[in-house]
């Protein structure tokens, strides 16, 4: 996610690519990534001596896996911030909440981010939340960050993982969806690839009409049912399977997983 967030933002031009610093887990990892950013960025591994580079900068990135989060946090811990203005801390992490992340990171101001894959073409959604002390050029900064690829929302913490669970799982929800259209109509007869792209484009311009004319999902769905046609009759056939049912239950599932992170 940091890769998705951060590589749209230099093929823009928005940061200059020798005031990024990347540090990845390993030597691999390392080379893996040199190879897809620009020569003059920096990357190293987690246990290049070098990396605690990636401390001073006024603005850090915080995604790596909760298990990791104990020995990255004891890096930081150990290092001299005397020189450089108290940091923002920005975490990507489900689930660690902004009490957890001040004790873990002292010497930063902590702010909470949720993102979404979209931001890889300039439309995701990204849930921000504030420690404290976050002051408001600060978040000028952090919000200015986010809405170069995403709209952004400000949330209490304690909305933040029911809006992963839609905001940041609803990509897979919504492939899942398009995968499941297409294979039947390619069962019903139409050819794979034309099958995707009427899938992808019948999702991309629901989506689109909902917004612009602010519709109930409902008054669309009653818009495309007459009655005794074809569309009440799949409809039937989805109530009957519990589909709707199934993606309530699918959502607050994610809220409560992320919820169990904590």
């Amino acid at each position: 996610m940091a890769q998705a967030l951060v590589l749209p933002l230099l093929e823009r031009g928005d940061f200059s690519p020798d005031k990024v610093i990347a540090v990845v887990g390993t030597e691999l990892s390392a080379q893996g990534l040199v190879s897809r950013v620009p020569k003059t960025l920096k990357v190293f591994s987690s246990n290049d001596p070098a990396a605690v580079e990636v401390w001073k900068p006024s603005l850090q990135l915080l995604a790596v896996k909760p298990n990791h989060l104990d020995v990255v946090s004891n890096q930081a811990k150990n290092l001299d911030f005397t020189l450089v203005k108290r940091p923002v801390l920005v975490s990507l992490l489900a689930g660690v909440s902004l009490k957890r992340l001040q004790k873990l990171f002292p010497n930063h101001t902590c702010v909470r981010a949720v993102p979404n894959t979209p931001a890889l073409v300039g439309a995701g959604l990204t849930g921000l939340s504030w420690a404290g002390d976050v002051d408001s050029q600060q978040r000028v900064s952090i919000k200015k960050f986010f809405t170069a690829l995403s709209e952004v929302i400000e949330l209490p913490e304690s909305q933040l993982d029911a809006f992963l669970a839609l905001a940041s799982s609803g990509p897979a929800y919504i492939a899942l969806i398009a995968e499941a259209l297409a294979d039947g109509a390619v069962a019903a007869g139409l050819p794979r690839k034309l099958a995707n792209h009427i899938a992808h484009r019948t999702i991309a311009g629901t989506a689109a009409l909902l917004k612009e004319k602010e519709l109930h999902p409902g008054e669309l769905k009653d818009m495309v049912a007459s009655p005794g046609g074809t569309t009440i009759c799949a409809l039937r056939h989805l109530e009957s399977a519990g589909v709707r049912s199934a993606f309530i239950e699918a959502v607050v599932a994610a809220a409560e997983r992320s919820r169990e992170f904590a």
